[in-house]
Parts: C-alpha cells; sequence; structure tokens
C-alpha cells in the first residue's frame, strides 16, 4: 500500500478522490492477477483487504466518482468466476476467539452453564493447533470423493473438486468396505515450510517472482482453474472435522474417535493433536505449541479446543455463526510503537462519546493504522494515556487496533492528564454518566445531530437496509441540507431529484443510479428492518430471532407496544422468554417503543415499505416445525435454554404462556399454573419423556 498516502477518506477533496480511486483501481487489478492467475502475491492479505476497504470507503463517501473498472463491481480475478458454486450441507461457521485464561475459562463455563452442569467435573476437549492455510470442505458419495469446495462465506462456496484431488492427505477413495453413503469432511488445505522455501528457490533461480507466503500461496494454488497448476505445488491436507452424515453403520461417539476414523480411511491428520481433561491441561498444551511454533514445519496461529463428546457438540448448538463446543485461542497480537497525537470524541447513535487515539501512522501486521480505540474515559485513566506519548498499539486479525499502554510512562515532561468531556462536542448538550456504567451520553437525544446522522448512516448500512452509493458523507450532506431527517426521508428523495440535480457532484446518471438503488430497497425482511432501526442491543442475530418470532411487523409492533405499556403482560414475558434475550435487551427494546419520535419513525416508514415475513427455517422432517410450544416446571434431563434451543432448531416457536394457539406444553416437577392452564384450554401436555420421544431424543 502507498504508505505516503495518510489521509484519511472524508478528509479528501473531489480531485484527490478522484486520482486515488484511479490507482486503487490498477493497483488492485495488478494484486488480484499475481494472487489468482500467476499465484505470486507481491502484498499480505491484510495488506490486499486495507486497499480494498480504502477503496470501498471513498466510493461510499464520493459515488459519482465510481469508475467502470472499480475492484468494488467484481469479486477477485478471472479465475474465480470459472468455478461453479457449491451448497455446503452443514455451514462452515466461524469460531469465537479466545485471547488469555480467563477467556478460555469463560467458554468451558459457558458449555457448563448451558448443559446445566452443577457439579465441578471437567468437560473433555480435543485440542490441536489452528492451521494458518485454506479452508476445505470434501464430500464423499459412497467413499469415492464426488465435491470439493473452498469455505467461501459459509454457506456457498467454490467447486475446486478438480483441484483438490492433487493435495497430498486427501484420499481419493475411502479405505472402507462399508464407507458412510454420505459424508463432509473437513479440513485445511496449507504449504510446508520447507517444500514453499524450495519452491521459491526454484523460482528465484529461474528469474520467476516469489510467493509472498505459504498461505497466500496454499490459497492461490488451489483457486486456479487449470488442475495442473495445482498438481505442480507440494500443497497439503490436515482434516480436523466432519460435517454432514448419512448412512453411516459405527458413527464415532467421541471427536478423537472422529479423527483416528480419519487417519484410518487415509486422511491427514496433525500429529499434535489430543485429548486434554482439564483447563490447565488445555492451557498446557497452548503454551507447548506457542513454543514449538517456530519448528513447524508449517503456519499456525493458535490453538483450537473442541468438545471431545460428539453428542454435546450435538446438544450445545450454534450461537449466531459459531458452535458454542469450539474456541480458538489465538496467539499474541502483533504490536508496534508510535506517537498518540491527539484524542477524538466521536458521537454514536445512542448518544455514546467513544474516545479515538489519533495516531502518527504505523504499520502493525500489515495494515497501516492511524486510528485506535480507547473504549472509555475509564480504560484512558486507568492506562493513564495522554497526548504526545508514545503508546503501544495491537491489532489482532480484524479486531479494531487498541492501545495497550504507554511506553516510559515515568518519563518527565509528559503531557497534563486527560479529561474527559462532560458536554456533547457536537451539540453542547451535557454528557452524563449513570452509575455502574462504563460508557458517559450526550443527553440530546435525535436533537444531536451526531446522534441523527449516526442512526440514518446505521439505517443504511450492509446489515440493514444496504443502499449502494448512500455513504455517509452524503448521508451527512443530505441531513444537513434538509433532504432528510428522517429515514423515511431517504424514500422520499426521488420528490427531490430536481434537487438532488443541482448538487455538486450529481448528474443524471448518479442521480438516477442512487433513487434505482433506494427502490431496490422498498421490500426487506422483518429481520433487516429490526435491525436497521438502531436499537441499543439488538444487533443483526437479536434482529433475526425477533423476526422468527413474531413473524411480521405487525405482530412485532403490536406485542411490543403491548409490552411497552405493561411490563408484566403475557406480550413482556413472551419477549423476556424468547432464548437470548433478557431483562437488559427487552427493556431496551420496550424503551425504543416507549419515545413517540420512534413511533413516527415506523409509522412513515410502513407507509414507504413493503416488510416481508418472516418464518424461522424448518428441519425437515420434524414433527414439531411450525408448533407453539411451552415449557413449565424443572427438567430433569437438559436446561431450559437447552431445551429451548433444541426445539427451535427443530422449526418450533417456544413461547412462555399458554393459550388457545399452543400446541403442547411440556410438563416438568413442580409444574405450576401453566399445566393447569393447558388442561382448561384443552392443550395437549407431554412429560419430558414424551417431549423427548416426540422430538427423536
Amino acid at each position: 500500500m502507498n504508505k505516503e498516502v495518510t489521509k484519511a477518506p472524508e478528509e479528501l477533496t473531489t480531485a484527490e478522490a478522484k486520482a486515488e480511486l484511479k490507482r486503487l483501481a490498477k493497483e488492485i487489478a495488478r494484486h488480484d492477477k499475481l494472487y489468482h492467475q500467476q499465484d505470486a502475491p507481491e502484498i499480505s492479505d491484510a495488506e490486499y483487504d486495507a486497499l480494498v476497504r480504502r477503496n470501498k470507503e471513498i466510493e461510499a463517501l464520493f459515488p459519482s466518482l465510481k469508475r467502470t473498472d472499480s475492484p468494488s463491481a467484481r469479486v477477485g480475478a478471472e479465475p474465480a468466476a470459472g468455478f461453479a458454486k457449491v451448497q455446503h450441507l452443514h455451514p462452515m461457521l466461524s469460531l469465537d476467539n479466545a485471547f488469555d485464561r480467563e477467556d478460555v475459562a469463560d467458554f468451558i463455563g459457558r458449555i457448563k452453564r448451558f448443559l446445566g452442569r452443577k457439579d465441578d467435573g471437567e468437560i473433555e476437549l480435543n485440542v490441536e493447533p489452528k492451521i494458518d492455510g485454506l479452508s476445505a470442505s470434501l464430500r464423499y458419495d459412497d467413499g469415492e470423493l464426488a465435491i470439493g469446495a473452498t469455505r467461501g462465506d459459509g454457506t456457498v462456496g467454490e467447486d475446486i473438486t478438480a483441484n483438490l484431488r492433487h493435495v497430498a492427505g486427501i484420499p481419493h477413495k475411502l479405505k472402507d468396505a462399508h464407507p458412510p453413503k454420505l459424508i463432509e469432511i473437513r479440513g485445511e488445505v496449507y504449504f510446508p515450510h520447507d517444500a514453499f522455501f524450495a519452491l521459491n528457490k526454484e523460482r528465484e533461480n529461474a528469474g520467476e517472482p516469489l510467493f509472498a507466503n505459504p498461505r497466500n500461496a496454499a490459497a492461490g494454488s488451489v483457486r486456479q482453474l487449470d488442475p495442473n497448476i495445482t498438481r505442480s505445488r507440494p500443497l497439503r491436507f490436515f482434516a480436523y472435522a466432519m460435517g454432514a452424515v448419512e448412512g453411516w453403520r459405527n458413527e464415532p461417539k467421541l471427536h478423537s474417535e472422529a479423527m483416528e476414523q480419519l487417519r484410518k480411511w487415509g486422511f491427514a491428520v496433525n500429529p499434535e493433536t489430543r485429548a486434554a481433561s482439564t483447563l490447565d491441561q488445555a492451557l498446557e498444551f497452548y503454551d507447548a505449541m506457542a513454543k514449538k511454533r517456530a519448528d513447524l514445519n508449517y503456519d499456525i496461529d493458535g490453538v483450537v479446543y473442541k468438545v471431545n463428546d460428539l453428542a454435546l457438540q450435538n446438544r450445545l448448538g450454534f450461537v449466531g455463526r459459531a458452535p458454542r463446543w469450539a474456541v480458538a485461542h489465538k496467539f499474541p497480537a502483533e504490536q508496534a510503537v508510535t506517537t498518540l497525537k491527539d484524542i477524538a470524541i466521536q458521537v454514536g447513535r445512542t448518544g455514546a462519546l467513544t474516545p479515538v487515539a489519533k495516531l502518527e501512522p504505523i504499520t502493525v501486521g500489515g495494515v497501516v493504522v492511524q486510528n485506535a480505540t480507547l473504549h472509555n474515559e475509564d480504560e484512558i485513566a486507568r492506562k493513564d494515556i495522554r497526548i504526545g506519548d508514545k503508546v503501544i498499539v495491537q491489532r489482532a486479525g480484524d479486531v479494531i487496533p487498541q492501545i495497550v499502554g504507554v511506553v516510559d510512562a515515568d518519563r518527565k515532561g509528559r503531557g497534563k492528564k486527560y479529561e474527559f468531556p462532560t458536554e456533547c462536542p457536537i451539540c453542547k448538550s451535557a454528557a452524563l454518566r449513570e452509575e455502574g456504567v462504563a460508557v458517559r451520553r450526550c443527553t440530546g437525544g435525535l436533537v444531536c445531530p451526531a446522534q441523527a446522522k449516526e442512526r440514518l448512516r446505521h439505517f443504511v448500512s450492509r446489515g440493514a437496509f444496504d443502499i449502494e452509493g448512500l455513504g455517509y458523507k452524503h448521508i451527512e450532506s443530505f441531513y444537513e441540507d434538509g433532504l432528510v431527517k428522517s429515514p423515511a426521508d431517504i424514500f422520499r428523495l426521488h420528490r427531490r431529484r430536481s434537487d438532488l440535480m443541482e448538487r455538486e457532484g450529481w448528474g443524471e446518471s448518479s442521480v438516477a443510479n442512487l433513487l434505482n438503488a433506494i427502490e431496490a430497497r422498498r421490500t426487506i425482511g422483518l429481520d433487516r428492518f429490526i435491525y436497521a432501526l438502531g436499537i441499543p442491543q439488538v444487533g443483526e442475530a437479536t434482529a433475526k430471532l425477533l423476526a422468527r418470532h413474531y413473524h411480521t411487523l405487525q405482530d412485532w409492533r403490536g406485542a411490543m407496544l403491548a409490552a411497552a405499556k405493561d411490563r408484566e403482560s403475557a406480550e413482556y414475558l413472551d419477549l423476556n422468554n424468547i432464548d437470548q434475550i433478557g431483562e437488559s435487551v427487552a427493556g431496551d427494546i420496550l424503551d425504543f417503543f416507549a419515545e413517540k419520535h420512534n413511533l413516527k419513525v415506523l409509522e412513515d416508514l410502513a407507509d414507504e415499505l413493503t416488510v416481508e415475513e418472516v418464518r424461522a427455517p424448518r428441519a425437515s422432517g420434524s414433527p414439531v416445525a411450525g408448533k407453539t410450544v411451552v415449557f413449565t416446571g424443572a427438567l430433569a434431563k437438559m436446561t431450559r435454554d437447552e431445551a429451548k434451543a433444541r426445539a427451535e432448531a427443530l422449526g418450533a416457536k417456544v413461547a412462555s404462556s399458554v393459550s388457545k394457539k399452543t400446541d403442547y406444553v411440556i410438563v416438568g416437577e413442580d409444574a405450576g399454573s401453566k399445566a393447569a392452564k393447558a388442561q382448561e384450554l384443552g392443550v395437549k401436555t407431554l412429560s419430558e419423556d414424551e417431549w423427548l420421544e416426540l422430538i427423536g431424543g
């Protein structure tokens, strides 16, 4: 990346932005060709991603300058378009990260709480190195390799079967007289260090460009349209898990047994993989791998802990896009030292005042860092961070850079202690901090332009309405000029076409593109609609939970109004009973509905939009798909959280109160009024054992 370019995108003039977009288009296209076609990348993944992010940020601020050869208009380089798409039978999800002993202890603690383990018994883990390579999924039909695919977005990957047939450690046929009818095997393609360096030596002698690192070389080698290129590369594969399975006589009960079976079938399995009976044993393995890391013949960036019992894995399931039963314990982040030039205060859509460190640009982990989070005023005071200090900047993967500490904090001549503002820097309203809360908030509400603009910015963001071409800079200028004051105003911009045409930098084509992008979002799913409202604590995952529970905007809005009016009502209890929504989240949702301004926003949007109904995905063949169930009393064989999670995974709707719409009431020990209510209404009741028999255990 051009280190001389230090201006933030929002600081660029129109001429500077146009020139940089031209430079970025050319530079990214060159790196795409080096990576995808020639397998000889010159920069790291992080540096490449930084180029792409900068291009997108500038385009969002200057949509009229978007080029016809823009990198954001294409996916990868030409070879990527030649691969067919593959739907994974089971999603290839990401792992949550842990960074210290406390994080790992919390991971184990969450498992015990979910399973209702009240004793001090240990959860046996399977521990293994986290290979820094390219994830791949292999499907075998009747023992024969049928399909090999990249992870892709976790749901759909690219078909690279012909290439994976040339990777060592991947058998073409399972060594088994009675293989499963169908099975998915997951693993990592990597470049051994000795082979990588030998290959680079050969290329150097031949005058060919060198590969940047083993991971990039491995990724580029398997994503080739010509399998002969892959065959010429000494790639290896470590299998680390099984996905979907059908028609297998002797399924293993432990993950370690599954790994042994993979070895017997002919897969390479990492020889460092082992079991850990205690937290201390798992952490000892982590420490050992950290010391051994430099001596291994492949790259690792941490270790992975998995619950060894496969039945427990099945019970634990997933939360969001990560399994509850596994975590990645990452090695320490990369760090660098630079100067803290200033501390800026940003005001978010909920009024939170967030301090941001303005830094002398420094490269950390292959990315140029100019800003870092300082979290809150307590963090600044605890670390005694002052403007002018030399500070340690840390970056781990995609985590926002942060200040870990001050270099030579005892030196003389430091600046004065930083005083956190007690008023909003934007609207000058008082900034108050509630007792027991770390965040200080502006009290200006929507009177504060920063909050209003941030809410609009969130409304059009990727996970929400995702309106292309309506970046923050345009939201800001439209707001200040009175074109857009509320979300519904965005969908009324077609009435202001002439005003848009008169604006600097806007022509007939750019105005048409923006209005077409807005029109394309007049129909939206309920989950994205809820997320777009910017309710505190309601992220994408929580919005999906709400949408799947209430199905329609009308039903959700009606239930929330009733719950906001009476927080002892059945509607409130029902909201509070949704898995992963407790009193705190429910309180924020109902506070949103208690404000007249927010209700006006909902009414205005309802006039402009079609909000589509959302239904929970139904498990194939599930006897309770679409049914409403209520649990009452103490369950003996699972916790209430697990019971609810399993029911919802099977397509059932879990409610907290009994009504005529209830299909089943599952009655545990010491059941109370709900069981009596079920009998009164003629609703079918089931014992815990009968429920488990109904859903297949």
